[in-house]
């Protein structure tokens, strides 16, 4: 019961996925896919719970 709505919901998520037009950065993922990891723009750094960068409070 109640599963109504988060279904409508996924429903809607998945609709949007299959045909509306995202931007993909294809070059980045062909780089990804391959095993090229380019680590000048590394997204850790902006999240303070990532490995080794938590620093709890004091």
């Amino acid at each position: 019961m109640g599963r109504g709505r988060a279904k409508a919901k996924q429903t809607k998520v998945a609709r949007d996925l299959k045909y509306n037009a995202q931007d993909m950065d294809l070059d980045r993922l062909t780089k990804e896919l391959h095993g090229e990891v380019d680590t000048s723009n590394n997204k850790d750094d902006d999240d303070s719970f990532a490995e080794g960068n938590y620093i709890p409070p004091a």
